[in-house]
């Protein structure tokens, strides 16, 4: 059965593509861009999904009230200092302007059943001086708002995607619901992440790597309440893990690799614009941007120093998944990041077209041709998720956890306990 669902920072809609396709219905949704006038995004959002039940103001300025009930709230939400403060009579709370607090804050009011939030890798390790403490003070805020929590570290082309993007995905569950009892019940038990999980039943990993014992103690534990916690916690997240009435159990997961989608099934055929191709007169900066360096270098103020990187591949190899798309694609200048590729039918060498860049990601083609500049396409796109995994997991929400125990015919993991 699919979920009301509202989707926070919704972008052009990747969440929604996925979570519709599974079964579930978007009841309100919210994208605003700071800091310009125009709103691309949300313009392409309403395009696609109507204006009705949409909004595109600043979070911070939305009414907790104007927020519908809902069963599902969806998001991605930017990886910021998530560091809290006591504030006398009003309680912990954080930095204003800082978007995880929007959540927490429609989360408190609404007790939705479930959360299903995306973010980058880095949030499990940040800040850097005291690694973890982000984390951390986003369970926290979930535990005292009577969640469980799941967490998974995906790169796409572990999952037969067309492209490398390593994002985490954070699953919450209020205690009184079945994802919540089954936390309870399962999460510190063995094969949990490699089988009984959430995320492993679309997302198998390999279930015969070293076993914990039944019922292990956690490995750490959040402290006494989101302050402490903002100013004393350090911890190293693996890529898995949960969070269950405070107890943390986390554990590096081997993905088992589906093999999918190539970069070079992507590509468009059938003739593309000169306009995307490389200028002649540029490949020697071409071949700079890309090759490996080792140079010496001088500061402004007089430092020496030695500077290195590697190579790129030039042009992209075709035979795999495409490295991670970024928002700055879309110029036929030289640099470092942009993808290049071989054309197939004239066999020239060019950068990637919008339309491209959408089957990277799992829209539809044409999805961001709704008026805006090329330039901002690839932008939307550099910041979008990819619209199957959330498909797949949309697919997981309409099941019983104990499914997997019963005949549903369920296929999770690489091998049944």
């Amino acid at each position: 059965m699919g979920l009301d669902t509202v989707e926070l920072f919704a972008g052009v809609g990747g969440f929604r593509l996925g979570l519709e396709e599974a079964g579930h219905e978007v009841i309100w949704s919210n994208q605003w861009e700071p800091s310009i006038q125009a709103q691309h995004a949300s313009d392409c959002y309403v395009k696609h999904f109507g204006a009705d039940d949409h909004t595109n103001i600043d979070i911070n300025d939305v009414p907790t009230e104007d927020v519908p009930d809902h069963e599902l709230l969806v998001g991605g939400f930017p990886c910021q200092d998530y560091s809290v403060a006591q504030t006398g009579a009003e309680g912990i709370e954080g930095e204003k302007g800082v978007l995880w607090w929007e959540i927490e804050r429609i989360t408190r009011a609404k007790r939705p059943k479930y959360l299903l939030l995306e973010n980058v890798n880095r949030l499990l390790r940040s800040p850097t001086d005291q690694r973890g403490r982000d984390f951390a003070v986003v369970l926290h805020c979930l535990h005292d708002l009577g969640y469980n929590v799941e967490w998974r570290m995906l790169n796409a082309a572990d999952y037969g995607y067309p492209t490398k993007r390593r994002r985490v995905f954070i699953f919450a569950a209020r205690r009184d619901t079945d994802w919540g009892g089954w936390l309870d019940e399962e999460a510190d038990q063995p094969h949990y992440f490699t089988q009984r999980g959430f995320f492993p039943r679309e997302f198998p990993v390999d279930s015969g790597q070293q076993q914990f014992p039944v019922a292990r103690q956690p490995d750490t534990e959040l402290l006494g309440d989101p302050k402490q916690t903002s100013e004393e916690f350090e911890f190293d997240f693996e890529h898995a893990g949960s969070m269950v009435d405070g107890g943390i159990w986390t554990r590096d997961v081997d993905p088992i690799d589906i093999e999918g989608e190539t970069l070079g099934d992507v590509l468009q055929t059938g003739g593309v614009d000169d306009e995307f191709f490389l200028d002649e007169e540029d490949m020697d900066r071409w071949e700079y941007m890309k090759g490996a360096k080792e140079e010496d270098r001088v500061t402004d103020d007089g430092y020496e120093y030695t500077f290195s990187e590697g190579a790129i591949p030039f042009p992209d190899n075709l035979d795999g998944p495409s490295r991670t798309l970024l928002t700055s694609e879309g110029t036929t200048g030289p640099g470092r990041e942009k993808h290049v590729v071989e054309d197939p039918e004239t066999g020239d060498l060019r950068i990637l077209t919008p339309i491209e860049a959408e089957r990277l990601m799992g829209f539809p083609d044409g999805w961001t041709d709704t008026g805006m500049s090329r330039t901002w396409r690839y932008t939307c796109m550099g910041n979008a998720l990819v619209v199957g995994l959330v498909e797949q997991m949309g697919r997981t929400l309409t099941q019983s956890p104990d499914d997997l125990d019963s005949d549903s015919g369920l296929v999770f993991g690489s091998t049944s306990e």
